[in-house]
């Protein structure tokens, strides 16, 4: 048993329906139960007649069961028709009492300061010069290339 939305943009009316669960709520429905008009809080419905489909297992939708409950239709405990968003908050750092913390000195003292390790200075390291790579390459080399043709 669940609510079917008909009326114009703006002004919903809602019929309460018997159907099953694999059907689309817009779609057909076994019978017509009542109606309500949210605007004037106005609600008709067949007692008898749902009476008579709750006694033949018929599970109400949470906004329905509420309806009919506020409205004295039906004896039963109200649901939970919908949950308000979880906010995420910040995780909060917990308070630590001035007796058990550490001093931060101590904590300082304790870690190993690690110094940055700088590189030797050796013949190796030192960038090839023009002179080298013309005596790698076994040919000058001519800045002006001279293999162009003109």
């Amino acid at each position: 048993m669940r609510l079917q939305r008909i009326g114009k943009r703006g002004q919903a009316y809602f019929r309460i329906i018997v159907t099953e669960h694999t059907k689309k709520p817009q779609g057909e429905y076994l019978e017509l139960l009542g109606s309500y008009d949210p605007h004037k809080k106005n609600l008709l419905a067949k007692k008898e007649r749902i009476d008579y489909w709750i006694s033949k297992g018929v599970q109400l939708s949470p906004t329905v069961n509420n309806l009919l409950v506020n409205n004295k239709i039906i004896i039963a405990p109200k649901m939970v028709s919908w949950k308000p968003k979880v906010v995420t908050k910040a995780p909060v750092a917990p308070t630590v009492k001035a007796e058990q913390a550490t001093p931060i000195e101590e904590v300082v003292a304790e870690s190993p300061v690690e110094t940055p390790v700088e590189p030797a200075a050796s013949a190796d390291l030192v960038p090839p010069t023009a002179s080298a790579v013309e005596q790698s390459s076994g040919e000058p080399k001519d800045e002006n290339n001279q293999d162009q043709s003109q």
